[in-house]
């Protein structure tokens, strides 16, 4: 009876440790599978919008009251977005809407029918509902051509494992940069950078570290990056209702054109090579 008593125990313990390991097995593979979390492996990253621009991809030329920009397009990493983009840009959807919020030199948002960032009555679920694309080689750097996120599918349970899918739509950033020349705050950044490569290049450029793999990145300016930094660094209005905070003074996407880079763009390209900064370490213990 008492050996019985033994075995009952044993196995109790034994099905205890596999529903753990289970649970915990269950867990990661949602974790791993799921479209908001991108796992990032320094041997493989290649940054592709350090990489040379081939003739023949595909291009946007952003036409503002400010000037015009080019961006380079990812269909290869974002497909559905830049299909969506390419879409409506074709439709003529972005001709006259509204630069609706600018924040500190950091980033500009447009592509809104309203100067305070509303959506059309007539805008389809489909339309504001793209998953949201992220992927280990396109990162948040200054110029970059981000699908802003517009709604969060979420809920407790979803929350507990961090499988919330978060879906973007029409409008549009693209990106400035925060200030680097903070010692401290390098330091934090290097500790935090995924590969050496890749710091180089937010400090080489500049960007938005803070939005790494938590926007859809889906093109790269090459040309008008000072028409990025003037938009970016606009005047605003007083903070409105809804948050948005437009510029003082209007500023209008008036077209968006999609092209391909040729001869011509290359002439342009304003992108400049990733330098290597050595960051300075602490002092050994003694």
């Amino acid at each position: 009876m008492q050996n019985r008593k033994k075995s009952l125990s044993a196995l109790g313990i034994f099905l205890m440790v596999a529903a753990v390991i289970s649970f915990i097995a269950f867990y990661f593979s949602v974790m791993i599978g799921n479209q908001g979390y991108t796992y990032i492996d320094p041997d493989t990253l290649v940054l592709a919008q350090t990489q040379e621009i081939p003739e023949g991809a595909p291009t946007a030329i952003i036409t503002t009251t400010k000037g015009e920009i080019r961006c380079v397009l990812y269909p290869e990493y974002a497909p559905q977005t830049v299909a969506q983009f390419e879409r409506l840009a074709g439709e003529g959807y972005y001709d006259n809407t509204y630069v609706f919020e600018a924040k500190n030199d950091v980033y500009f948002a447009a592509g809104a029918k309203n100067v305070l960032g509303g959506l059309p009555d007539a805008a389809t679920e489909e339309q504001e509902r793209i998953p949201r694309e992220l992927h280990q080689d396109l990162w948040p750097f200054k110029g970059a051509l981000c699908a802003m996120t517009t709604a969060t599918d979420t809920s407790f349970t979803k929350r507990l494992f961090k499988t919330e899918e978060k879906y973007t739509g029409s409008r549009f950033m693209l990106l400035g940069s925060v200030d680097f020349s903070d010692e401290e705050f390098l330091q934090e950044f290097q500790s935090a950078s995924a590969s050496e490569v890749l710091a180089d290049t937010f400090l080489s450029w500049g960007g938005v570290p803070n939005f790494s793999q938590q926007v859809t990145v889906f093109g790269q300016t090459y040309a008008g990056l000072d028409v990025v930094d003037a938009i970016c660094a606009a005047p605003l209005q007083a903070e409105h209702t809804g948050g948005y905070t437009p510029p003082m003074e209007d500023i209008l996407i008036l077209s968006v054109q999609i092209s391909t880079y040729g001869e011509e763009d290359a002439a342009m390209n304003e992108l400049q090579p990733v330098e290597h900064h050595e960051f300075a370490t602490e002092a050994a213990t003694e």
